[in-house]
């Protein structure tokens, strides 16, 4: 396995619909070891109680460390009152260009309103 760093900037639009979950378009920036853009689109639930739920479909455009294609992030996380959990995953076969044969995760990192990742991968 391989290891990218960097940060990234991410803008969210809220999408007025009548559905019982929120929807938001995602476009992001990322800078560091993985360069370009990512766009796709995020449904999210948060209960009464406090816990909630979302899943994204994230389209990568750019380099990673001097190569160029994209492919498709995969998030997925859950939270409650006591635990969080979030996994961000290379959708298998969806590498284009020179990342063809590309799988990882995405760790996030959030810390003092800035946005950086850790990209594990094998090429």
């Amino acid at each position: 396995m391989m290891i990218a760093k960097g940060q990234f900037n991410i803008s969210l639009t809220p999408q007025d619909d009548e559905s019982p979950a929120g929807r938001m378009l995602i476009d992001k920036t990322y800078t560091g070891d993985l360069t370009g853009t990512g766009i796709g689109q995020m449904i999210s639930k948060r209960t009464v109680a406090g816990t909630a739920v979302y899943y994204a479909i994230e389209e990568f455009s750019g380099q990673l460390k001097r190569k160029t294609g994209a492919f498709t992030l995969v998030h997925s996380g859950v939270m409650d009152k006591t635990s969080q959990s979030l996994t961000v995953t290379v959708l298998a076969g969806s590498g284009e260009g020179e990342f063809s044969d590309l799988s990882g995760t995405l760790d996030i990192i959030q810390e003092n309103g800035v946005h950086s990742y850790v990209f594990n991968y094998s090429l």
